[in-house]
């Protein structure tokens, strides 16, 4: 199917691609790492869940870390653009790339 016969809803600039997998979270403005699971990524941001909220507009380092030991992990700085509650307790964070880092 090409992408005109989507519904509005579904048109994105990148793919996302459902990854489930544990990744390092820095919070930048308190020098603090924290653990979460990315849910998916694409080529402009990430899903992530986290066991706090934190503000919109947050600057995060992320690593995304591999459950095979792949290397190299990808690693970006990011920005919080949605913050939303789950059932659990836990946090879904979208997040914006604003930079890959090596």
């Amino acid at each position: 199917m090409n992408r005109a016969h989507l519904e509005y809803s579904q048109k994105r600039n990148y793919i996302r691609m459902k990854v489930d997998a544990p990744i390092d979270v820095t919070i930048e403005s308190q020098n603090t790492s924290i653990k979460g699971v990315c849910r998916n990524i694409s080529g402009g941001g990430m899903l992530i869940t986290i066991d706090r909220a934190l503000p919109v507009g947050a600057e995060l380092t992320v690593m995304l870390v591999s459950l095979h030991g792949h290397n190299p992990r990808l690693k970006a700085k990011t920005v919080v653009v949605r913050v939303e509650a789950d059932p659990s307790g836990n946090y879904t964070l979208g997040v914006k790339i604003k930079q890959m880092l090596s």
